[in-house]
């Protein structure tokens, strides 16, 4: 719902200190995050609720007939304190959380998903609704008011609204105890990232990381009260960084190890059981709604409408990747060999934790170079600035001026003023890079402000990062992947800065799931685009720029280790097809939970032990929130962006002519029309996968993934 201001209520001016009861003062309406105080958010919350509850009671029972005005709009309209509130709130429950948030985020959970039931199973604000869905052609509107009925109308119906009244009462219960579940998986995961860090005794067993990486461990472990020690942190993938640069391959098991077993341990934080009643409970809803599994249920909205379009694509990508993975295996495993032999040493066979550290070995030795000769020339800020800000420049006309007046929920993130090409003001940008123990995991954009011409505002949108933070006085270096994943991001902030429709429903990134990818993944072109990547590619201390030597070799290298990392994907995009395409009585009890998961990778054929699943069932947070039935998402949008990709290089590739066409045609819409349709729009065709193996290097033509051309 949207954030803009109204006429304050009487609850409003009895608790005018709590900042949620106004519209922030701020440009943009950027929030007063110096203000923010944990004791704000119950009261705005119940008030909020109290608030919107009486707005929709109005909207319902008013004498009037059902109009666009007086209905869709009024409800586009309401919620406006519980909006702001909750918009700060669960942000900063992702990037910064702490013990008052997280007993907040519990005891709301349920309270939320109950405040929801009530406004989308209300009989009488439904039958205003059904009115005019059933008129909606008839009432003189534009498309995009045409479309607004309808995507409201298919919302209630998909959330109970033609329930008969007991099972609506059920839903209810169900919705409500999912939410607290989920609250608590995801809990959960974050304390078990902390709790599963790895303790070491030598610095000998950090042999391979920098110096400045083994000073953090060092910190970490005085942290926690463990002078003398080391402390590797993880982060919540199942591979993990340091496993590339850690010559001790003992301490790489051990790190390895740890990671997979989380959430599955037996401990307080085992997710097991939360999985397999969350399981049955999404299972009994999409049975009451009338579809015979969840995956039906969810993919019905989005772009890939059924289970079976989903089965068909990502069976058709498996084998190819697993042949190429395995390929790739038989590399490390030479490697391997060549190495022990040379030092007089028995071999051993290429395990999971050995395969980040070889595949490094062997990217050297095939493309004469490795990550340690790129990172001096990706400092983060400039690859920020001068990388990923530059191409929205050439591409889009934006300019950027970093402002430092604004408050900050955290010292070490970055404000930003966005200029369109005109000079005038788009939007403000936030950046928060590292990853900290309060922060979840992954790589996210979320926005704090929605842009729409109903409320006149202007979007605020934030990146956030995982990137480790080094010691103080450090430089900030990045690796190959985190820049792509910079890039990666920004692609989802210049939708949401580039929104620019009617209404708040369809701001920005409100579009399918299987679709929200797509502008994100088009946008790691621009990351060796050789025009960009000189640009941003530059020494650290001399600002010398990267050889042109060294720049061919990333930009041939960019198939290498292709096969693993569609793997590890498919693997974690088909585990999550399983387990939401089985009805009730196929879900597992918790002990049983982690041999599903086995027998489901087996099944699709995706079970290599050398290449496990991005993200294991206990801590696969992406499906127990927003990507449930949905983690294919990915992958179905790089159908789409290696369509779009394609048009770039057939056209010119980088220009202002070619942004401008992609900004008008499609990231300005947001969700005001069908998602594939905006696609075609664009692109001039229907999808195509052929570039998408190209890309991956998944085609008989191209051979295994990380052969050079």
């Amino acid at each position: 719902m949207p954030a803009y201001a109204a006429a304050a209520t009487p609850a409003a001016n009895a608790a005018s200190a709590n900042l949620f009861f106004s519209q922030s003062p701020l440009p943009l309406h950027y929030p007063q995050f110096d203000k923010v105080k944990d004791s704000d958010f119950a009261p705005a919350f119940d008030a909020g609720m109290a608030q919107q509850l009486k707005e929709i009671e109005a909207i319902a029972n008013q004498k009037a007939k059902p109009t666009f005005d007086n209905t869709i709009i009024a409800m586009e309209k309401s919620g406006q304190i519980l909006d702001r509130a909750t918009t700060v709130f669960f942000n900063l429950v992702g990037t910064d959380t702490n013990d008052a948030r997280k007993k907040l985020q519990a005891e709301y959970a349920g309270k939320f998903a109950a405040h929801r039931d009530a406004i989308n199973l209300n009989g009488k604000l439904f039958a205003r609704i059904q009115a005019l869905y059933d008129t909606r052609t008839s009432l003189g509107l534009d498309a995009q008011g045409v479309r607004l009925i309808e995507q409201v109308h298919t919302d209630f119906v998909r959330a109970g609204a033609k329930l008969a009244d007991a099972d609506k009462a059920k839903l209810k219960e169900m919705n409500g105890e999912l939410a607290k579940l989920a609250t608590q998986f995801s809990q959960n995961v974050l304390a078990e990232v902390n709790d599963s860090a790895i303790v070491l005794d030598d610095a000998k067993q950090l042999a391979g990381l920098s110096e400045g990486e083994i000073s953090a461990a060092a910190d970490e472990a005085k942290a926690r009260k463990l002078p003398g020690k080391y402390v590797l942190t993880l982060l919540n993938t199942t591979g993990q960084p340091p496993l590339t640069n850690l010559t001790d391959r003992s301490t790489r098991e051990k790190l390895h190890k740890a990671s997979m077993a989380r959430g599955s341990r037996g401990n307080a934080y085992d997710n097991t059981a939360i999985v397999s009643r969350i399981m049955t409970l999404r299972a009994q809803k999409a049975k009451m709604l009338g579809y015979p599994t969840y995956a039906a249920y969810s993919l019905e909205d989005q772009t890939a409408k059924t289970p079976e379009a989903v089965n068909a694509m990502l069976g058709k990508l498996a084998p190819a990747a697993v042949a190429n993975a395995k390929r790739e295996a038989a590399d490390l495993q030479a490697m391997i060999d060549k190495e022990q032999k040379a030092a007089g040493k028995p071999s051993f066979k290429l395990e999971a934790w050995d395969w980040a550290f070889y595949s490094e070995k062997v990217r050297q030795a095939k493309y004469d170079f490795d990550e340690s000769q790129l990172k001096p020339y990706f400092e983060m800020k400039n690859v920020l600035e001068n990388g990923v800000f530059y191409a929205a420049n050439q591409e889009y006309g934006l300019s950027f001026k970093e402002r430092t007046d604004l408050p900050k929920y955290r010292e070490d993130t970055y404000v930003y003023d966005v200029f369109d090409a005109d000079g005038s003001q788009l939007a403000i940008f936030i950046f928060d890079p590292y990853a900290r123990a309060s922060k979840r995991g992954g790589a996210w954009m979320n926005s704090y402000v929605s842009q729409s011409e109903l409320t006149g505002f202007k979007p605020v949108v934030a990146n956030h990062l995982n990137i480790p933070k080094p010691p103080t006085g450090q430089p900030t270096l990045l690796t190959w992947d985190e820049v792509t994943t910079a890039f990666h991001e920004f692609g989802h902030a210049l939708h949401g800065m580039f929104s620019n429709v009617k209404y708040p429903y369809f701001s920005g990134t409100s579009v399918p799931r299987d679709f929200v990818e797509f502008p994100s993944q088009v946008n790691e072109m621009w990351a060796d685009y050789p025009s960009i990547l000189k640009h941003y590619a530059k020494h650290h201390q001399t600002g010398a720029a990267m050889p042109q030597a060294l720049l061919d070799k990333v930009v041939a290298a960019a198939k290498f280790n292709q096969g693993f990392t569609t793997t590890e994907y498919l693997g974690a995009a088909m585990l999550d097809q399983r387990w939401h395409q089985i009805s009730v009585d196929q879900v597992p009890a918790a002990a049983g939970v982690m041999d599903f998961e086995a027998k489901a990778l087996a099944a699709d054929g995706i079970a290599y032990a050398p290449v496990p699943p991005r993200y294991r069932t206990p801590y696969f947070s992406h499906i127990m929130g927003g990507y449930s039935a949905g983690y294919y998402a990915y992958i179905w949008s790089e159908v789409l962006d290696a369509n779009t990709q394609k048009w770039f290089e057939d056209h010119g590739g980088l220009s202002r002519a070619n942004g401008d066409r992609f900004r008008q045609t499609l990231l300005s819409r947001g969700g005001s029309m069908d998602a594939l349709e905006l696609f075609q729009n664009f692109a001039g065709h229907a999808p195509q996968i052929e570039p998408l193996l190209e890309k991956r290097g998944l085609t008989s033509e191209g051979g295994a993934a990380g052969s050079s051309k």
